[in-house]
This record gives structure tokens, C-alpha cells and sequence, in this order.
């Protein structure tokens, strides 16, 4: 199963799928959300957020594909990207549509998952022996 995970044709999938869905609810967003500009503001936030980082999936894709020696590290950003997408936009969705403060206790995790992700990201570069550049 870790193999899997080490996969650039999995990463690019789940890359573009959460992009397609970021695209998806930010088109939600702009003409279904009912609300007040603070309530529009937070999920536009987890948008731009669920964006950038299934962005951030296809580099990890992208990154499985240069070589072996740092895919456990590209594989390691990609699970905490998704991990984040989840707590973080995940759950700024949830409180923007429902308005429930419980599920706010997430977001500060989807954070750290995203620092942490993009930390793995650098290692999985600096691990790499070819030479791209």
C-alpha cells in the first residue's frame, strides 16, 4: 500500500480532483453562499487554501516521478497536503455553511499539516540526486 503512495500517477489524480473541487466550491462560494462578508471571506480563505495546495499535489506527483531516494519524503508532503485540505478548508467549509464553532478546533491542525507538508516537500527536493537545474 506505501507504494501507492509513492506514486506520481496518484498524486497527479488526487491533484487534480482536489483542484477540480476547489474550483467547484469556490463557484458555490460566489453565487450560493448565503451570508455576511466576513462568512463569504472565510470560505473564499479555505478556497484559495484547497487550491494552492492541490497545486502542491501535483508537485508532490511531479516529485515521486524525478526519484527513488526522496519519494517516502514527496509521499510524506502529499498525505499531510491532503490531511490538511481536509482540517483545514474541510473544516472552514463546514463552519462557513453550518456555523458550527466545533469544527473550527480542526483548522488550526490542517495548518500545521500544511506547514509540514511543504517542510517534507523541501526535504524530498534536497534528497534528490539528479541533478534538475
Amino acid at each position: 500500500m506505501w507504494t501507492q503512495f509513492q506514486s506520481s500517477r496518484f498524486w497527479i489524480t488526487m491533484g487534480a480532483i482536489f483542484a477540480g473541487a476547489a474550483v467547484a466550491l469556490g463557484a458555490y462560494g460566489s453565487h450560493m453562499l448565503d451570508g455576511d462578508q466576513k462568512s463569504y471571506e472565510n470560505f473564499m480563505l479555505a478556497v484559495q487554501y484547497h487550491m494552492w495546495h492541490a497545486l502542491g499535489l501535483l508537485t508532490v506527483g511531479w516529485q515521486c516521478n524525478i526519484e527513488s531516494g526522496s519519494k517516502t519524503y514527496a509521499a510524506l508532503s502529499g498525505i499531510l497536503f491532503t490531511v490538511g485540505i481536509f482540517m483545514f478548508s474541510g473544516n472552514l467549509y463546514i463552519f462557513t455553511i453550518a456555523g458550527n464553532p466545533s469544527t473550527i478546533s480542526g483548522i488550526p491542525i490542517g495548518g500545521f499539516c500544511f506547514i509540514g507538508g511543504w517542510t517534507f516537500l523541501a526535504l524530498s527536493s534536497l534528497k534528490q540526486k539528479k541533478n534538475l537545474g
